[in-house]
């Protein structure tokens, strides 16, 4: 059964998440962000999703041990709205207040194809809430995605298997969001 851990970084949302992979027949878990990495990898793991956090997190604070874990893994990290702004700043892009936030249904538009995004139409309605985005991204990270006013909605590290994903896959009025992470599951299960 593969095994993917829910790092809580303190969002609103992170309990569906965890539903979602439960759901999806995943054994999971929420665990608090500053666990070692150490005590991740004692039980196995073959992915993790790097949960949302309080309101402007990903601008400027750290999450926890999270640099840790996305320095130490070998296995698939997926991170969701300050998750991904994290990432991002992590490998030297740049966090900023958004122009537009983004609160409520806005369009994706997938702009490279990626195993994150199989079965997923090139357009779909994602379910959005943040006041600060992704500006800016290094050489190490490939954009999946953007939206009207959001420039970078998903990101891939290319040489190690993190995501990230400005919008939230977990919330119903996401079309796809299940199918997101059904893929997600299916990356981890080849690590």
């Amino acid at each position: 059964m593969v095994k993917i851990y829910v790092i809580d970084n303190g969002g609103q949302w992170t309990h569906r998440e965890w539903r979602v992979l439960r759901y999806l027949g995943v054994e999971t878990k929420i665990v608090p962000n500053y666990i070692p990495f150490d005590e991740i990898l004692k039980e196995k793991v073959n992915g993790l999703v790097l949960s949302g956090g309080a309101p402007r997190v990903g601008l400027k604070e750290m999450l926890g041990r999270c640099s840790e874990y996305l320095e130490k893994a070998d296995f698939p990290i997926l991170g969701i709205c300050a998750g991904h702004q994290f990432i991002a700043r992590h490998f030297g892009g740049k966090v900023e207040p958004a122009k537009i936030p983004e609160f409520g249904k806005v369009e994706l538009i997938i702009d490279k194809e990626h195993p994150l995004f199989k079965g997923v139409p090139k357009k779909s309605i994602v379910w959005a809430s943040h006041n600060d985005e992704v500006t800016q991204v290094t050489d190490e990270i490939e954009v999946l995605a953007h939206s009207r006013d959001c420039k970078i909605e998903a990101i891939s590290h290319k040489n190690k298997p993190i995501f990230g994903l400005q919008f939230h896959p977990e919330v119903e009025e996401t079309e796809y969001g299940t199918q997101i992470f059904r893929n997600f599951i299916e990356i981890c299960k080849r690590y």
